[in-house]
């Protein structure tokens, strides 16, 4: 189920509907999975934060 979720946020960053994604540590590994397969991960960038945070957010 949260795949599909972060599916949908990764089409809505790409559709500029949100300007990021956060993803807390416990999560990192599932978000990533459904990155990697995602046609368009290209035009997406994280930026790591402390704690094990990402912050991912369209490349202009």
């Amino acid at each position: 189920m949260m795949e599909t979720t972060f599916e949908a946020k990764i089409e809505a960053l790409l559709n500029g509907e949100i300007s990021e994604i956060i993803v807390e540590k416990p999560d990192f590994f599932q978000f990533r999975e459904v990155w990697l397969k995602h046609p368009n991960k290209g035009k997406i960038v994280g930026e790591a934060s402390l704690g094990g945070k990402v912050i991912y957010r369209k490349e202009e």
